[in-house]
């Protein structure tokens, strides 16, 4: 049975004096003496004798409790102060009780950021490490030692000045916004000083590399330093995956020149799973096999495009440096896959086999194709884009197309 009920059925009303507190006797059970001078004022008398003042108050439509102290210690002209006081800040909105727990309870945005990964997001939010990568990247170096309550509007618009792409920013925004929004629910913090904060205008990317610039690209990729890097955005231009699982792609998942992506999350191989959590299968044209090959040195197990045991990272990076160095358009690893899939309509092949072939949910039309029912297309597809773009890019479909990466160090 809740303790504030049986209160309540025993609860009395008095014009409280300090003799009347004193001698006050403990009953069976808690009970309540309200205060007829101040309201919300009340004394709470434990079955030990034990004394304590409470405000008691409606929020929400529910009872909050604000524990003021121990009646032996608090008289009772300061309990009634420390209760107009209490009143006053519900009248403007506020919640006492929520505050004080906040106070004592809140730590550092750290802490905050952990108790909400590990107590909610790991449970209910299947995209959490994406979230936390970026609490982790742009929030907790400048966040991590204040104490949570004290962060507050202008903090969080300056850490999204501080991130350079916009939508990069906006994600940060929506995954500190979260953090925030459970610690309220939690009484852990009282705000979020996410909220009206305005996010960063942004608009749907139609980039696709022109025909003209695929070999300018393919060429500049040859002068980067990092081999891996340049053979996973070659591969994200030649099979149109998505970057991310492009660059956590697993030898122990490629069978028979298909690559079979697991929907869910692989933990024990660093795979994440697709974005959709759907199975998926592509075929591997010649060139993507050549690259494989190439880099594996004959390993069967590993990441295809790693380093150390550890999946490329940071290719959007790789792009903008690339960019930067040409003096074209910003692009982006996806626009490489944008790139891919207009190449499939280019070549009159269909919107329903672009979208099948690069894992789309559009209007269902992922959930009704049987995949194997379609290899020989898929293969026949992925080949001729495959020999489309390295024609564009100035090499023969069965020529070595990493020769040209250098491997400095």
């Amino acid at each position: 049975m809740n303790p504030h009920r049986r209160t309540k059925r025993a609860a009395r009303k008095a014009q409280l004096r300090e003799l009347s507190v004193q001698k006050a006797k403990p009953h069976d059970e808690a009970y309540l003496i309200w205060d007829a001078k101040q309201r919300g004022l009340a004394l709470r008398v434990q079955p030990t004798g034990a004394k304590s003042w409470n405000v008691i108050y409606s929020r929400q439509g529910r009872p909050r409790w604000l524990h003021l102290g121990d009646a032996g210690t608090i008289g009772l002209a300061d309990a009634r102060e420390m209760a107009a006081e209490a009143m006053l800040a519900v009248i403007k909105g506020k919640d006492p009780a929520a505050e004080k727990k906040a106070e004592r309870g809140a730590g550092t945005f750290a802490e905050l950021a952990e108790k909400y990964v590990t107590e909610y997001a790991e449970k209910h939010n299947k995209s959490w490490k994406q979230a936390a990568a970026l609490v982790r990247r742009f929030a907790v170096p400048k966040w991590g030692k204040l104490q949570a309550a004290s962060i507050n509007r202008s903090d969080v618009k300056a850490m999204m000045a501080r991130i350079e792409a916009p939508i990069v920013a906006n994600q940060t925004l929506a995954a500190v916004s979260a953090i925030f929004t459970w610690g309220v629910k939690e009484e852990i913090v009282t705000a979020n000083p996410c909220k009206l904060v305005d996010r960063n205008p942004t608009k749907d990317r139609e980039r696709v590399l022109a025909e003209s610039e695929i070999p300018v690209f393919w060429k500049a990729l040859d002068d980067i330093d990092d081999a891996a890097h340049a053979a996973a955005l070659r591969a994200i231009l030649l099979l149109g995956q998505r970057p991310g699982e492009c660059a956590h792609m697993r030898r122990e998942h490629l069978k028979d020149g298909w690559w079979e992506m697991p929907g869910e999350e692989v933990e024990a191989l660093g795979w994440p799973g697709t974005k959709n959590k759907e199975s998926h299968r592509v075929w591997l044209p010649e060139p993507v096999r050549d690259i494989i090959a190439k880099l594996g040195n004959g390993a069967e197990k590993g990441f295809v495009f790693g380093k150390h045991g550890r999946p490329v990272r940071a290719l959007d990076q790789t792009m903008r440096a690339v960019c930067v160095k040409l003096g074209v358009e910003r692009a982006t690893p996806h626009d490489l896959r944008r790139t891919h899939g207009s190449t499939i309509t280019a070549l009159s092949f269909g919107r329903d086999a672009m979208n099948r072939i690069q894992n789309h949910r559009e209007g269902g039309i992922a959930d009704v194709y049987d995949r194997h029912h379609y290899e020989g297309e898929t293969k026949r597809i992925m080949e001729a884009v495959a020999a489309k773009i390295m024609m564009l890019a100035g090499r023969g479909a069965g020529e070595n197309i990493i020769s040209g990466v250098k491997f400095a160090r």
